[in-house]
């Protein structure tokens, strides 16, 4: 009878003590990616910085991988089950066989800019030169090909189409004059309009639907992890609210991803940059006419986008889900 009461005593003294484990040891652990230091990226960074993850019973490391190319290529070899990408990154590989997919939209329009070296003035004075885009296969490398098209220029050919690296690096190699121009975003554009620097070509005033940065994870993570996902995804769209309605937090995350040293003039501006319903709609449905788009572009180089559809790469449940619920609505109510 006492070896039976010792028993008893060990299972609820065990019982007791994983009861009362730190709120971290209960946590979902899921490293997270994101490809760029821009503004695109905020919700990651909001819901990491602003304690949402954690409220949804989520760890999340983020890892910063240079380029959407590089970013879907971790989220395929399962270096991270979720990362933010653009769409021509998770088509592309998609394309080749890859199960990626778009569960939430982030950014469904672009806001990016070439901008010129020191002392270039028109877009004429591109022609023989240099562009830096982030990586071959990412949403700059298809934001300079549309751009230059517009502008009169055969990418290629009239300009050379050069990989250089993140935002922060493609500003240094603009304003050293390293490359002719880059293609850049806020805060790094708000940065060398400060310097002086021209604008050559304004994406953003060009009418592009687009689904740019979002967040993506694989069929197969679904199907083995439906409520990380769903949590995920609750998430990030309590961080896109976060960013309508939170301005210091946003600043604050913008900030910190962004690095030190700049004006916090500059990263008000950029928050406010990206808060219209064509960048970051409060909904989040991924933006399936922003896919044709891609899937327009990425034909001219794959004729495999060409009978592709924009259903292939999104998987709607989990947004449908809040939606249809009433907790997006009821986010965005005035209380």
């Amino acid at each position: 009878m006492k070896r039976y009461a010792l028993v008893y005593i060990s299972v609820w003294l065990i019982s007791l003590s994983l009861f009362n484990l730190p709120a971290s040891a209960q946590l979902t652990r899921v490293n997270v990616g994101y490809s760029a230091v821009s503004a695109d990226q905020l919700p990651a960074w909001v819901a990491k910085e602003s304690g949402i993850f954690t409220k949804n019973g989520l760890d999340v490391p983020l890892i910063f991988f240079t380029g959407g190319t590089t970013a879907i290529l971790a989220l395929v070899s399962k270096d991270v089950p979720i990362t933010q990408v653009s769409g021509p990154g998770l088509v592309n590989s998609a394309l080749a066989g890859s199960d990626a997919v778009f569960v939430a939209a982030g950014m469904t329009s672009l806001n990016y800019v070439l901008m010129g070296k020191p002392g270039l003035k028109t877009p004429e004075q591109l022609k023989g030169g240099t562009l830096a885009i982030s990586r071959f296969g990412s949403a700059t490398d298809s934001i300079a090909r549309f751009a230059l098209k517009k502008i009169g220029f055969t990418p290629g050919k009239d300009v050379t189409i050069v990989q250089v690296g993140s935002g922060p690096e493609r500003l240094n190699a603009v304003m050293t004059g390293k490359v002719s121009a880059a293609v850049i975003n806020p805060p790094s554009s708000f940065i060398a309009e400060k310097r002086g620097l021209a604008i050559m070509a304004d994406v953003g005033k060009m009418g592009l639907v687009f689904q740019h940065t979002g967040a993506a994870t694989t069929r197969r993570f679904i199907r083995e992890h439906p409520d990380t996902v769903r949590r995920y995804v609750k998430s990030h769209v309590e961080a896109v609210h976060t960013m309508w309605t939170d301005k210091e937090a946003t600043v604050r995350a913008l900030g910190k991803y962004m690095g030190s040293g700049i004006d916090r003039e500059i990263l008000e501006k950029s928050r406010e940059n990206v808060l219209t319903e064509t960048f970051f709609p409060k909904k989040q449905y991924p933006s399936l006419e922003g896919l044709k788009t891609v899937l327009e572009d990425v034909a001219e180089r794959d004729p495999r986008a060409k009978s592709a559809k924009p259903e292939q790469f999104v998987d709607f449940t989990f947004i449908k889900e809040l939606d249809q619920s009433g907790f997006v609505d009821g986010l965005y109510k005035t209380k």
